[in-house]
């Protein structure tokens, strides 16, 4: 069981992980203290679901150099891989 912080501190189990993971203080207690913190990320559509030219302007938002040489599947490579 995770040591109590105080009314300061949220969730304390999250906060004593963060800490053991070497962040600071200041750093641990934000996260802990952030309700989302603990959700799971976004709902963006699976690459393999998106169009070619939706993966083009994927890898031309980041700057992916080659991208109109390459077809779905390297672009998907590409964008996993930047």
């Amino acid at each position: 069981m995770a040591e109590d912080h105080g009314p300061q501190i949220k969730n304390d189990e999250q906060y004593e992980e963060l800490r053991d993971q070497g962040m600071s203080k200041e750093k641990a207690a934000r996260i802990a203290n952030d309700p989302n913190s603990g959700e799971k990320g976004g709902k963006a559509e699976k690459y393999e679901d998106r169009t070619k030219e939706e993966l083009y302007e994927k890898a031309k938002e980041l700057g992916i150099e080659g991208r109109s040489e390459m077809s779905k599947d390297q672009l998907i490579k590409a964008l996993r891989n930047h």
